[in-house]
């Protein structure tokens, strides 16, 4: 990340180093190999449309794409000085959309996805709970909206002193949805803390509430994973040994068609037992 900023303020200040340069080749090198792969796959397929649905394949295009894109404004020259009222070019807005989708680089890791049976075990456990994620979701959606007038409460009319520190903002219930979010989850970052008794018995609720809420969707989840990892691997162990038969009657189908090509005179050798064997 770091070369890729000096990178990046190379090319936006018009010069180019060595290490840009072969930077740049060994990314052109490596994009122009995924996109040679992404278009034999493309042409290959049966189902166009299935291969264009495939999460997969949306994530091969999505990483590939802004290399492209950061061609044409390589060829675009420099960045325009005409201000649209908020001091900064168009060109200088869409060089920013640029930065973030370079950033998109990173998705070449999911490629791996293809060849991992954890990776693979994990998206689909994903894709079977979706409604134990819905089901977090709507936990938390009701601990926040139920928590979040009785935080202000507490500690901006039960204990209006110590709404005054400089370090509460519970000001109003839209502002105490932050501090909810953060406790019901059990993360905590200290932005915003009740300083009043009942605003510390309400946080010791919502954090109790919070394990539990938590708790039962993830075994759930849990559960989910690891039966789908059985799954995955059973089928996996399943692919390996039809493939293996599949050789073997190969090679036993070569070997008929061997003994039948010799003389009368030869004696037969039996490939029973060798097959019994393998």
């Amino acid at each position: 990340m770091h070369t890729g900023g000096e990178e990046e303020q190379e090319r936006s200040s018009g010069k180019c180093s060595q290490k840009c340069r072969n930077l740049f080749v060994v990314e052109s090198v490596c994009v122009a190999w995924f996109s040679i792969e992404f278009l034999v796959r493309f042409l290959h397929t049966q189902s166009k449309l299935e291969f264009a649905r495939g999460p997969l394949n949306i994530i091969d295009a999505v990483a590939i794409l802004p290399f492209y894109v950061s061609l044409l404004d390589l060829r675009s020259g420099p960045v325009g000085d005409t201000e649209d009222g908020t001091g900064k070019s168009t060109l200088d807005k869409l060089g920013l959309i640029l930065r973030v989708m370079r950033a998109l680089r990173i998705l070449y890791i999911m490629r791996l996805a293809r060849h991992s049976l954890g990776l693979k075990t994990l998206g689909l456990t994903i894709q079977r709970s979706v409604t134990d994620f819905g089901l977090l979701l709507l936990f938390v959606c009701v601990a926040v909206t139920l928590f979040s007038p009785l935080i202000h409460l507490a500690e901006s009319e039960l204990a209006p002193h110590a709404a005054k520190s400089p370090m509460v903002s519970f000001s109003s219930i839209p502002a105490s949805y932050w501090w909810s979010i953060i406790t019901v989850t059990t993360v905590g970052y200290g932005d915003m803390v009740p300083r009043s008794v009942p605003g510390q018995v309400v946080a010791l609720i919502l954090i109790l509430s919070g394990i539990l809420l938590l708790s039962f969707p993830s075994t759930s989840i849990f559960h989910t994973f690891q039966h789908t990892y059985s799954e995955m691997k059973e089928e996996n162990n399943w692919l390996w040994k039809e493939e293996r038969g599949h050789e073997l009657a190969s090679e036993a189908e070569e070997s008929l068609r061997e003994r039948d090509s010799w003389p009368d005179n030869c004696p037969e050798r039996d490939i029973l037992p060798r097959l019994i064997t393998l």
